[in-house]
């Protein structure tokens, strides 16, 4: 770790130093209202991938984007890059970006959405709110890069550039566009045209879940759509099912014929993928007969290491012609319940004889290992069992981090002082639905470890910092420094609908001022810890705490649980 250098701010901080053995050692006290946070370690410990080795250096592990990365979508510029975006809802930045030249290792480059003009009107949207599906796409015709997405609180829009490694465009409102779930398609000739998810016909469902998928003409000269919208899709394929929520759909130019793929069923356990086929952009389409090119909601629910959930994907052509496709699915650890979210999953795609892309039969489990010939993979991966370590000397977060709903910069600064990340405490507690004095990343792992080291003391009862382990506004866990008059306390709290419940306190001496934090998580259960000798010996605080509690399947929404550092004047 660098050795870190601490700003003196007058009147509030001192800097002790102690000389010894010819070296210096340097020790931050309290500032007033703010919490220091010396570091962040995070390691995950699955026993999948400790049970499962890869067996070769070209074998990677699904899913290749491991933790809450839903709703991907992936393009190449053809010329050996891929690029790949996931859904953020209310977290800012907004939509991770990630490069791969192999499809196998894949490196976060940014984010699309870096601005608080690209997120507009998230204050007041509950987490699972925000941006819905972003899908990117590559222009040959302008070279231009676009990433056209839902903001639920704001319409559809796009932005694009021609250097993904950098900043894109601010937003460009797509009004005529309604529903959900854009996405482009360039065709050969130039032409453009968006197709999306949107209400039934007329604005009159024929059942709860009746959607269409509509298209429109691009321009892409001046970023208008261009004549009518026309319905390609009515409610789905099979309609004496009565399918419902025909969504995040894609098209495809291969060999002269338009492939329309879209999602199905939902994003719980009836998840699916479609495929249908036409002579234009505008269809008509004719479904596949062997529908759904990827499900596994007619497995069984026992079965060993189950993936659940699989649907709405994207595919990608390689240079050398080979199909690949990602999507999202979940993996539960038992009961249907996980803290994950929707992960990003990849595996090639095959082509029947009388030309359908298929990713798999159904009755077939999803691969959680899968090998590319020809491509080694590299150390720092984004699957499998890994650590992060974060010391904060740099002078911006890495990508992994996050906020609620901005920047959160008016609360954490990593310049005041330098080699620590500082968070002030906000008039602000964690279940509103208001930017956060909250610094995040996401829950990769079942079997995972968070810590932090953390200096801070309360100035009244209701100042608090430290730990927390967020799911929503209401399902939530806190592990934090607080305080009864003169009492100094390390306090697990669960925040729920009817606001903050104290689970367990433990009383620590008010001279203790620099404390580290732990969570642990084995699965369906969380143990909190804290330590006052910086981690070398740690005291439970409590264990065998729900973790089922901030899955999905008992909180709903659309994201994963995150943790991270969060402080607050309020009690």
């Amino acid at each position: 770790m660098k050795v870190k250098q601490t700003l003196i701010i007058a009147s509030l901080s001192i800097l002790h130093l102690t000389v010894g053995c010819g070296s210096t050692s340097k020790r931050l006290e309290p500032q007033s209202s703010v919490a220091i946070f010396d570091s962040f370690n995070y390691s995950g410990n699955d026993t999948f991938y400790k049970e499962n080795p890869l067996p070769d250096e070209s074998s990677f592990y699904n899913p290749v984007l491991a933790g809450w990365y839903s709703d991907p979508s992936i393009c190449t510029n053809g010329e050996g890059d891929y690029f790949l975006v996931t859904s953020t809802f209310t977290y800012f930045p907004g939509v991770p970006i990630f490069h791969s030249k192999d499809l196998v290792n894949w490196q976060q480059i940014g984010h699309v959405l870096t601005r608080k003009s690209q997120l507009r009107n998230m204050e007041k949207q509950h987490v699972s709110g925000g941006i819905f599906a972003p899908a990117i796409s590559y222009n040959p015709a302008n070279k231009t890069y676009y990433m056209i997405t839902t903001n639920v609180g704001d319409g559809n829009f796009f932005v694009k550039t021609q250097d993904p490694f950098g900043e894109w465009s601010d937003p460009i409102m797509l009004p005529e566009v309604r529903g959900i779930d854009p996405a482009f398609f360039f065709d050969e000739d130039g032409k453009g045209y968006i197709v999306n998810n949107d209400d039934a016909p007329d604005d009159r469902p024929e059942y709860p879940g009746h959607r269409t998928v509509r298209v429109v003409e691009f321009d892409t000269a001046t970023d208008k759509c261009v004549g009518e919208r026309k319905i390609v899709v009515d409610k789905g394929w099979r309609l004496e099912d009565k399918p419902i929520w025909c969504e995040g759909p894609h098209i495809y130019k291969v060999n002269g014929k338009y492939y329309l793929m879209t999602a199905e069923g939902g994003t719980s356990v009836n998840h699916s993928e479609v495929i249908y086929r036409g002579d234009t952009p505008f269809g008509p389409y004719t479904p596949y007969q062997g529908n759904p090119i990827l499900t596994q909601r007619t497995l069984d629910a026992a079965r060993p290491n189950p993936v659940t959930c699989a649907g709405h994907a994207d595919l990608v052509r390689t240079p050398s012609g080979e199909w690949w496709g990602v999507f999202l699915a979940v993996r539960p650890f038992a009961d249907d319940k996980e803290n994950l979210g929707r992960e990003t999953f990849i595996m090639p795609v095959k082509w029947t004889d009388d030309g359908w892309p298929v990713f798999l039969e159904e009755g077939k489990t999803v691969p959680m290992i899968v090998s590319r010939p020809g491509v080694k993979r590299e150390e720092n991966v984004t699957f499998g069992n890994y650590e992060r370590v974060e010391d904060f000397n740099d002078s911006i977060l890495s990508h992994e981090w996050m906020t609620l709903r901005g920047p959160a910069d008016k609360y954490y600064s990593l310049t005041e002082n330098p080699g620590y990340l500082s968070l002030k405490c906000g008039e602000v507690w964690s279940g509103e639905k208001a930017e956060l004095p909250f610094v995040c990343r996401r829950i990769n792992h079942h079997n995972f470890s968070a810590d932090t080291k953390m200096t801070f003391v309360p100035e009244n009862d209701s100042q608090n910092a430290g730990l927390l382990v967020f799911k929503d506004e209401t399902h939530q866990y806190y592990l934090a420094r607080t305080r009864e008059g003169d009492n100094h306390l390390i306090e697990l709290r669960k925040i729920t609908e009817s606001g903050p419940q104290a689970i367990a306190k433990k009383e620590i001496a008010p001279s203790s001022t620099t404390v580290s934090l732990k969570v642990e998580g084995q699965g369906l259960g969380y143990s909190f810890f804290y330590s006052l000798d910086g981690g070398e010996s740690w005291q439970k605080v409590a264990d065998g705490v729900d973790a089922g509690f901030t899955s999905t399947n008992v909180a709903g929404g659309f994201t994963g649980t995150v943790v991270g550092m969060f402080a607050s004047n309020v009690e």
